[in-house]
């Protein structure tokens, strides 16, 4: 079960952590997976936004470089997305997966950026 959180309502310009819990990953699986963070717009398809792998390497969509960061924390089985300078077209709700996106998704968190 993935578990996000730390959503909410910000200004543009301004930041937000995102938490994804990996709660029924055990460790032996969760440390060698890509996860990443994925967010859905309102009336468009889901789309990747970050991911990381076992190794701590990082991609990220265009829109989101420079602005985004992605980590991990191997012994919580969590992963995290600090969002900095966010923009109106951020907004949405945000969620987390591995790469190949096989796991059961999660209620996802809710970004939403005004002004």
């Amino acid at each position: 079960q993935l578990v996000e959180s730390g959503g909410g309502l910000v200004q543009a310009g301004g930041s937000l952590r995102l938490s994804c819990k990996a709660q029924r990953m055990i460790t032996s699986t969760f440390n060698p997976t890509t996860m990443a963070w994925y967010r859905q717009a309102p009336g468009k398809q889901r789309e990747l936004v970050a991911s990381i792998s076992s190794t701590k390497t990082t991609n990220y969509v265009d829109s989101v470089k420079g602005r985004f960061a992605i980590s991990r924390d191997n012994a919580r089985k969590t992963v995290y997305l600090q969002m900095d300078n966010l923009q109106f077209e951020d907004t949405g709700v945000y969620y987390c997966n591995t790469i190949a996106r096989n796991l059961e998704w999660g209620q996802g968190t809710q970004v939403t950026v005004s002004g």
